[in-house]
């Protein structure tokens, strides 16, 4: 049924792409898709009405539901406007059960002038089986303020699971929200930092991929992203030892996270095997 190879990237509508994929052959799936708030992609419209994209989230989501193993999982990334509808959408009518609704908290949010800054993205965290899925929780645990504060020896010394709300105050770094604290600080990617492409105007850091595909995912298994964008998913799956696969609408965001994937396979080529192979088996930045 399938023509799409795995462990590489396509210029193509993800609907049509994914329907190209085998029932039932996907590990996890992150999507990231427009919010539907008028941003300016170079070709796709962003601002449909509301019952368009609602009936087109929900021919994606399908999709994505079908071409889930019985045991996968799916993280969603949405905005404000329609999380709750999408939420309803994934659990009332397709049949994915929701798991976590996580709050990813960042400062240099959108600047409103007539109502609060804008300064946190929903992530919804779903599975197929209430029972069966893949929760790696040993490899994203950190200590918890019974060892570091108290030092109780009732303490659990594997760590705890941070929490669902994931926090970023810059000013605080040193002192509040270090990696070995209990609350998830990331940063969203901005215009000075290291990480940015410079190309997309919406980024996804590298840190929240990380923590979700090393969760939901076990090495050499199948991580899809049916939205590239910047291409964060496909370039940290790779880091990560698991296969790719990715869609992209927009040839020139396509072009671009393939010359990221390409930089990639560059740097780690020129690094010693035992660095290769670090890289594979552990988290990176936690």
């Amino acid at each position: 049924m399938s023509n799409i190879n795995w462990n590489t990237i396509y210029h193509q509508d993800c609907i049509e792409g994914m329907k190209k994929l085998s029932k039932g052959s996907v590990d996890l799936v992150f999507a990231d898709p427009p919010f539907n708030i008028g941003y300016k992609y170079d070709v796709y419209r962003d601002k449909l009405n509301d019952e368009d994209y609602w009936n087109w989230s929900k021919k994606w989501m399908e999709e994505v539901y079908r071409i889930l193993k019985p045991n996968g999982t799916f993280w969603l990334a949405i905005g404000d406007e329609y999380a709750a509808e999408l939420k309803v959408a994934a659990t009332r009518d397709i049949g994915f059960i929701c798991r976590s609704w996580v709050i990813w908290y960042y400062t240099f949010g959108v600047n409103c002038k007539q109502k609060f800054t804008r300064s946190h993205v929903h992530l919804f965290y779903f599975v197929k089986n209430a029972n069966e899925f893949t929760f790696n929780d040993d490899a994203i645990r950190v200590p918890s303020a019974r060892q570091l504060v108290y030092n109780d020896k009732r303490a659990n010394p594997k760590g705890r699971l941070p929490d669902d709300t994931w926090v970023l105050r810059p000013q605080e770094l040193e002192q509040e929200f270090g990696f070995d604290k209990d609350t998830w600080f990331v940063s969203r990617v901005c215009g000075t930092f290291n990480e940015r492409t410079g190309w997309h105007g919406c980024q996804m850091p590298e840190a929240i991929l990380e923590r979700i595909i090393t969760a939901s995912s076990n090495p050499n298994e199948k991580v899809f992203d049916p939205f590239l964008g910047s291409g964060t998913t496909v370039v940290v799956a790779k880091k990560l030892g698991r296969q790719f696969l990715g869609f992209e609408l927009s040839k020139e965001y396509w072009e671009q996270c393939q010359k990221r994937l390409d930089l990639l396979n560059d740097n780690v080529s020129k690094m010693p095997k035992n660095k290769k192979s670090s890289q594979q088996d552990s988290p990176m930045l936690w």
